[in-house]
């Protein structure tokens, strides 16, 4: 080592001495991401064979760690958005500064919905309705059956990219869909899902191409619902 090389040594040591903590603490306090993906809690494989294996991985590795990734670099110019809960953000989008209110509806939605589509499909659950959500749904629409003929007509009926709900509004269970990554919560909807299918076509190309249909008749059997049950609960709480 030359004299030069060893003067920058300690000039550096001695600024990093220098440091006060608190700085360094802060430092890595900025440095550590606002927004995180939420792990699964199960094998990529584990709804094997009604949604497969690498439609699960690249949808939970890419395109829902896409929107994480956005809303990072959002909460770097809007801090306030890592202080709430994803619902309350979509809930009250009008809080949101005008500049990046459509990039947090599409991000923050999209985080919102897979999170609950994810935990929606845990497997080992029951997969038949029962209790008060099974007599609400046969008190609306007649039936199990019957309601899931409406909700797949909406997921259906969904032209482009969106997602179907089965939802409580004002106090009455209802089907209907959203465009894009529009969540139950926002405006014009005002909604508490129970169940919630993503009709995105990387949701389901790889393994049913251009059937839409046979994607979501497969889909209930890995619906959890204990998990809807609970998400009834809350909504009617």
């Amino acid at each position: 080592m030359n004299r030069r090389q060893t003067l920058k040594l300690i000039a550096g040591a001695a600024a990093f001495a220098g440091t006060p903590a608190w700085l360094g603490r802060a430092a890595f306090a900025q440095a550590t991401p606002a927004f995180a993906l939420p792990p699964l809690g199960y094998a990529y494989e584990a709804l094997e064979p009604h949604i497969d294996t690498a439609t699960m991985n690249f949808h939970h590795r890419n395109h829902h760690a896409a929107f994480i990734g956005n809303l990072n670099g959002l909460a770097a110019r809007f801090p306030d958005l890592a202080g709430k809960s994803p619902e309350e953000v979509v809930s009250n989008l009008g809080s949101v500064p005008e500049a990046i209110r459509t990039a947090v509806r599409n991000n923050m939605g999209g985080h919102w919905n897979h999170t609950f589509f994810w935990n929606l499909m845990t497997p080992g659950g029951a997969r038949v309705p029962a209790g008060d959500l099974k007599n609400a749904i046969d008190a609306t629409f007649g039936g199990f059956d019957q309601m899931k003929a409406a909700f797949k007509q909406q997921a259906l009926g969904r032209f482009g990219s969106g997602w179907a709900w089965l939802a409580l509004k004002d106090g009455r269970l209802t089907t209907f869909n959203t465009p894009y990554q529009d969540s139950p919560h926002m405006d014009p909807y005002r909604a508490r899902p129970i169940i919630g299918v993503d009709v995105w076509e990387h949701a389901y190309y790889l393994n049913y191409q251009y059937k839409r249909g046979d994607y979501v008749d497969a889909w209930w059997n890995v619906v959890s619902w204990d998990k809807a049950a609970d998400n009834f609960r809350r909504a009617a709480a």
